[in-house]
């Protein structure tokens, strides 16, 4: 078991924009809402994220990376390998497939090198489709021993500064602009992991078709900054 430093230390280092997933490439459809004007400002680009944390991407995310957490912790491999294969048909869109499996397939073969564990190995020899990318963090962060509430506030909080990180781009806001929004996401960002960790898998759903919508149409958006 690491010491509390050693777990925030890895996390810090797993979830920083510094860690070569990509996820600097993805703006999970805002790049389409923001050419359509549903997102055009920092208060609809605020309320934007936090349906898609609060009841899209962001909370069924958080709810896989609990429930592969929880197994792996147990030594369940095959409780992680029907989470992994669930996730990977979850995403609602072939580009948010193609964004969370690709960070996912990214996660893994730097984690497996940099910060090796025994359960992203068994989740390697179990599972041979799509990773989604809270799936391999769950795992990596109970191979590392690392307690479920701190990594469900990071990787939500990872997954909201992402999206601020986009939307400053694409409106474009201010860097404050988009600090004040990092800000008023934190009540949301702790309810939702707290309702995530509770959350079973056969009562998993999300509700923003909207942003659905806009990421299939961004598929074939005619200018692009990211690939989602």
């Amino acid at each position: 078991m690491p010491s509390e430093d050693a777990s925030l230390y890895r996390l810090m280092s797993w979830l920083s924009p510094s860690y070569p997933v990509g996820a600097y490439t993805y703006s999970h459809g805002l790049e389409y809402a923001v050419e359509r004007g549903f997102v055009c400002n920092a208060e609809t680009a605020r309320l934007w994220i936090e349906d898609l944390v609060a009841r899209g991407g962001g909370f069924s995310d958080a709810a896989f990376l609990a429930a592969a957490h929880r197994a792996a912790a147990a030594g369940d491999d095959e409780g992680v390998r029907q989470v992994a294969e669930l996730a990977a048909v979850f995403v609602p869109t072939r580009e948010l497939a193609l964004e969370s499996h690709a960070q996912g397939r990214a996660f893994r073969d730097v984690t497996m090198k940099a910060w090796p564990c025994a359960a992203l190995d068994r989740l390697v020899r179990d599972w041979s489709g799509p990773l989604a990318y809270p799936v391999v963090v769950g795992v990596a962060a109970a191979g590392h021993g690392m307690a479920l509430p701190p990594v469900l506030i990071a990787y939500l909080h990872a997954f909201s500064s992402n999206l601020v990180s986009a939307v400053v781009r694409l409106v474009p806001l201010g860097q404050t602009e988009g600090q004040k929004i990092t800000a008023r996401l934190e009540a949301t960002i702790s309810a939702v992991a707290s309702a995530a960790a509770a959350c079973r898998l056969d009562e998993l759903g999300t509700a923003v078709p909207r942003a659905d919508l806009c990421s299939m149409n961004h598929e074939t958006q005619y200018t692009r900054l990211f690939r989602s």
